[in-house]
């Protein structure tokens, strides 16, 4: 769910600002900046506070958080609809977040109270038998999490939810494009009854940097170049980060592919959430010998699209023109390298950041709507004459998100699944590795660093290990510590010696 670089405008982010929505250009509401300078003082009161919402134990923090997602459920029709004024969403694409934001808390309500128990880990050496081995997770006092503008309820709660189960304060910092949502999101949570272990910094980069400066953890979402600046900027306190960030995702089509499945799943995958997703799907390579059934199914489905936003539409505006720009210039850069358009191709004129759903053929990897990340409408085909050279040009890429793969035989799939260099691969279907909250969501290359939730990894990410070694006997070495007598040496030379020789025996000669 990766968003391109945040821009600074020339209006400075102080006193208050006007959000307008990208398709109609309405006043969307008011939002008031912080002062960089604010940062310090916010992060020290949840410093404070965190002390108290670790001291209540998961148990504690699990009833919270169910509050929390009972509001969320409550207000759901309300969040919606400000994600609509706010970003030009169709009433579809809006209704996604508010879902996955609950089915995560469900999750880690249930599963809070494993991720955070101490683990027993078994002596190395018989030896060290008299000694138990625990390592236990404390949580960071201040996870500051910067969340980008396409996703702007789950892109911040999906990796609030886990910071603030572990024991976590959290410092959200939105989007300046996109900061009303994270108002209600934090209404909500005080509504509910939490501590104030929840703060918001709005603003553009220099609050984002007093948010890094100011933060134990830093959780990032974005592009590649500004995750790069974000994990340079927190190396100068060493503040760990985790970050997601840019994807060009690759769908194969095989030959034995269900071709409607796959050209549905591709459209989808492609225009959803105006493309403005990061496992968007990106780019097809399919096999030569349903290509051209794979084109047309393609080309069906997408004339069937309605773009606007609110409800009867199937997605909405881009969030800029900006966005828009970026879009267009894929498209006519493929134009004149010889592309064509079947769907789309052209920046409408009547107004509203949008771009209509563009089908490209005879594609190529010398062009930017292949190898660049667009977060737009439109969906590159390209013909592959083997197996082969579909998974070696989707690798032909810096990113690594996510990728798909359609064929009946699943076991293949899974196969040349294996063989793709990105974090998850969906098999006869896109983006559903989403939904998946027991599994990492990461990149690999330039598509970041760490994994968003998934399992007990998504609490532990956010805390410290602490190693606790204590004996089971009262004996101690005492006095033996430093016996440096002939006897006590020539004890200790035998057990090193036995020590060197309990190597793994030989399995081949």
């Amino acid at each position: 769910m990766t968003a391109t670089p945040e821009v600074d405008l020339p209006n400075p982010y102080t006193g208050t600002g006007t959000i307008h929505n990208p398709a109609t250009g309405a006043v969307a509401g008011e939002v008031r900046w912080t002062d960089p300078a604010d940062v310090p003082r916010i992060a020290a009161g949840l410093r404070e506070a965190q002390k108290e919402w670790e001291a209540r134990g998961p148990k504690g923090r699990a009833k919270v958080l169910a509050r929390y997602a009972v509001w969320l459920g409550d207000h759901r029709d309300e969040i919606e609809k400000l994600l609509i004024a706010e970003t030009g969403k169709s009433a579809v694409d809006a209704a996604q977040e508010v879902p996955l934001i609950l089915m995560i808390l469900s999750y880690y309500i249930k599963t809070v109270e494993k991720a955070m128990a101490p683990e027993k880990r078994p002596a190395p050496l018989p030896f060290l038998s008299i000694k138990k081995i625990e390592v236990h997770y404390r949580p960071r006092a201040v996870v500051g999490i910067i969340a980008p503008w396409n996703y702007p309820v789950a892109n911040a709660m999906m990796d609030a939810i886990g910071a603030l189960a572990a024991g976590c304060s959290v410092l959200l910092k939105p989007s300046e494009r996109t900061p009303l949502t994270a108002e209600v999101l934090l209404r909500g949570w005080l509504d509910s009854g939490a501590p104030e272990v929840f703060a918001l910094a709005q603003g553009a980069r220099a609050v984002s940097e007093a948010v890094i400066d100011n933060s134990d953890y830093i959780q990032f979402t974005g592009s590649s170049a500004t995750g790069a600046k974000v994990m340079e900027r927190a190396a100068r306190r060493l503040t760990p980060v985790s970050l997601e960030l840019g994807g060009k995702d690759p769908m194969i089509v095989l030959e034995d592919a269900d071709i409607e499945l796959a050209a549905n799943a591709a459209v989808w995958g492609a225009m959803f959430n105006a493309g403005q997703t990061c496992v968007s799907v990106e780019r097809v390579y399919v096999l030569e010998s349903v290509y051209d059934q794979f084109v047309a199914a393609t080309v069906r489905a997408v004339e069937n699209l309605k773009m606007g936003a609110g409800e009867g539409y199937d997605f909405g505006s881009l969030i800029d023109a900006g966005q828009v720009d970026i879009t267009e210039r894929h498209v006519n850069e493929a134009l004149e390298k010889g592309a064509k358009a079947l769907t789309g191709g052209k920046r409408p004129e009547d107004g509203g950041s949008f771009y209509p759903p563009t089908v490209l053929v005879d594609v190529d990897h010398s062009m930017s709507c292949m190898n660049e990340e667009t977060f737009g409408p439109t969906l590159p085909i390209m013909k592959v004459s083997s197996v082969e050279e579909a998974v070696r040009l989707a690798n032909d890429s810096p990113y690594g998100l996510s990728a798909s793969v359609f064929s009946k035989d699943t076991e293949r799939a899974k196969k040349i699944a294996l063989q793709l260099d990105c974090g998850a691969v969906n098999i006869n279907d896109v983006i559903s590795n989403l939904m998946c909250t027991t599994a990492p969501m990461g990149g690999w290359k330039t598509s970041g660093i760490g994994a968003r939730f998934g399992g007990v990894d998504g609490v532990r990410k956010f805390c410290k290990q602490e190693t606790v070694v204590a004996p089971r006997t009262s004996v101690g070495a005492g006095g033996t510590y430093y016996n440096n007598s002939h006897k006590a040496l020539a004890r200790m030379n035998r057990l090193m010696t036995k020590l060197a020789l309990a190597r793994p025996r030989r399995t081949a000669k």
